[in-house]
């Protein structure tokens, strides 16, 4: 299966495209597709009709999914986009870390 270097929920900055430059929260990850859906990137407009839980329909305008290599990671502590590596802890265990300041990535 694909791998994807973000995770839900991770803070990242958009590099290339449209939306370039803009920051936002991951919303969804899909790894198949190496998309992911970044809160308040990508803004489309998609004609609804009524439904039971819309019952006017209308235009709503929603995220739509971005490369994953249009992405990168915000770390927390140096406040910079970054690339990620992986490393194993004394106990087995992997961890994500920046590549910029050494900090760890929840």
């Amino acid at each position: 299966m694909p791998r994807v270097h973000v995770r839900k929920g991770d803070n990242v900055l958009v590099v290339t495209g449209k939306s370039a430059g803009m920051r936002g929260k991951i919303l969804r990850v899909d790894p198949v597709k190496s998309r992911v859906v970044v809160e308040g990137v990508n803004i489309v407009k998609r004609h609804r009709r009524p439904t039971r839980a819309m019952p006017q329909g209308g235009i709503v305008e929603m995220e739509a999914p971005v490369h994953s290599s249009n992405v990168m990671l915000m770390c927390g502590k140096c406040n910079q986009p970054t690339r990620v590596g992986r490393r194993f802890l004394d106990d087995g265990t992997k961890e994500r870390f920046c590549k910029r300041c050494g900090e760890s990535i929840g």
